[in-house]
C-alpha cells in the first residue's frame, strides 16, 4: 500500500546478486501471496497465545480481512471479519481514553499489538534494532515539557500532531476528542498546581498533541527517553467492527442493517448513549463509516491509506498538495534505486 508493485521472492533467499537486479512484481501478485500466507497461517494458529504479542488465528483473520478490503473484495472481507465478531472473543473497552495507557495494553479490544519493553540496556535511536522500546512514544511527546512531580506526562519531540481540522470534526459529547487531541494550553489552565512549561515546536505547532501515544512518566527506564514500553496497537476490535461495517455496506448483497449495528457499537462507546446511532443507508452510510474511521482511528496511521484506497485522497487532500496519479504511492528512496535498478514510482 506504500510503494505499489514491489519485488516478490517466495522460493529462495535474496542474494547479493538479486539485490542488484530487482524487478517489481504486480501488486495483485503480492496481494495474492499475502492472502496465501495468511490463509495458511489461519489453519494452524491458536485463537489464544500464552505469550502476549504472538500472532493468533484471530489476528491473522483480521489482517486477511483487511487485505481483502484493500482490494475491494467486500464479500470475502465481510465473511472473514465475522470470524472475530460472531464468537464474541473481543469487546470494546468502556473507557476510550484508557486503551492507549500502559495499563490498557493487551486488553479486551486488542486484536494484535506490537509489544515493547523498557528493560533494554540500549535504546532505539532513529528506529535502529538495538532497543526494545517504542520510539514513537518519544516522538509524540511535547517538546521540553516540565512541571511538578505530580504532573504525569514526560517530554518528547512534538511529532505527529493532530490538526485543528481533526479536533473540529468531533461532535459535542464525543469522548474521543480529548482522548485523541490533547490541548496543552487547556491542560495548563486546568492544572495550575502542576506548574507546566513547554516549548512550542517551530513550524509545526497546532496547539494539539497526540494523546494516544503521549509519553507518561514511569514508562521508560533510566536509559534516556527512548525505552518507552507502551505497545503499538496494530489492530483494535473497533477497527474490525468498522471494517466489517464497510464490507457489509459494499457487499454484493449489501447488509446495511448489520453495517449499522457495527458502526453503532463504536459510536455508543464514543458518546455513552444511544442517541447518536447511525440510521442512514447506502452511500450515505458508507460515507458515515469512513468518517467514523477518521474519528475512531485518528493518529493511528489509517487515515491517509483509507483516503487512497477509497479514491477520496485527491478531493480531501488536494488543497494540501496531494497530486492524483503521484501521491497515492510513496517514492522509492534514490539510494535503493541506484543499488537495485528499480524504476521510480510515477511523478517522482
Amino acid at each position: 500500500k506504500m510503494f505499489g508493485d514491489v519485488p516478490l521472492f517466495i522460493d529462495r533467499r535474496l542474494t547479493l546478486a538479486d539485490s542488484k537486479a530487482l524487478t517489481r512484481a504486480p501488486k495483485a501478485d503480492v496481494y495474492k501471496q499475502i492472502e496465501a500466507d495468511l490463509t495458511s497461517a489461519i489453519t494452524v494458529l491458536p485463537t489464544v497465545q500464552v505469550d502476549k504479542g504472538r500472532i493468533t488465528k484471530y489476528a491473522a483473520q483480521a489482517f486477511l480481512g483487511k487485505v481483502y478490503l484493500y482490494q475491494n473484495k467486500y464479500d470475502a472481507a465481510a465473511a472473514m471479519f465475522e470470524n472475530l465478531i460472531t464468537p464474541n472473543a473481543f469487546s470494546l473497552v468502556s473507557d476510550f481514553s484508557s486503551i492507549f495507557s500502559p495499563s490498557g495494553e493487551n486488553g479486551t479490544e486488542a486484536v494484535f499489538e506490537i509489544q515493547y519493553s523498557n528493560l533494554s540496556a540500549t535504546y532505539d535511536w532513529a528506529h535502529t534494532t538495538r532497543g526494545q522500546g517504542n520510539l514513537s512514544v518519544q516522538q509524540c511527546g511535547i517538546r521540553s515539557l516540565n512541571g511538578s512531580s505530580a504532573m504525569p506526562f514526560a517530554s518528547g519531540w512534538s511529532f505527529n500532531l493532530p490538526t485543528q481540522n481533526l479536533a473540529s470534526a468531533y461532535a459535542a459529547g464525543d469522548k474521543r476528542k480529548d482522548a485523541t487531541c490533547f490541548n496543552i494550553d487547556a491542560y495548563v489552565l486546568a492544572n495550575p498546581s502542576y506548574a507546566v512549561t513547554y516549548q512550542v515546536a517551530p513550524y509545526r505547532s497546532t496547539g494539539l498533541y497526540n494523546y494516544k501515544y503521549l509519553p507518561r512518566k514511569g514508562e521508560t527506564s533510566g536509559q534516556v527517553e527512548l525505552n518507552y514500553s507502551n505497545n503499538f496497537r496494530t489492530i483494535r476490535y473497533a477497527d474490525v467492527l468498522l471494517m466489517a461495517a464497510e464490507a457489509n455496506n459494499k457487499a454484493t448483497a449489501a447488509n446495511d442493517i448489520k453495517a449499522q449495528t457495527y458502526i453503532n457499537r463504536v459510536r455508543r462507546r464514543a458518546f455513552g448513549d444511544l442517541l447518536h446511532d447511525v440510521t442512514v443507508t447506502g452511500t450515505t452510510l458508507y460515507d458515515a463509516i469512513l468518517n467514523e474511521r477518521r474519528l475512531e482511528l485518528a493518529m493511528e496511521g489509517e487515515r491517509f491509506f483509507d483516503l487512497v484506497r477509497t479514491g477520496k485522497a485527491a478531493s480531501t487532500l488536494g488543497t494540501l498538495g496531494f497530486k492524483a496519479g503521484k501521491n497515492e504511492l510513496f517514492p522509492i528512496p534514490q539510494s535503493e534505486i541506484e543499488v537495485s535498478g528499480l524504476v521510480q514510482n510515477p511523478g517522482y
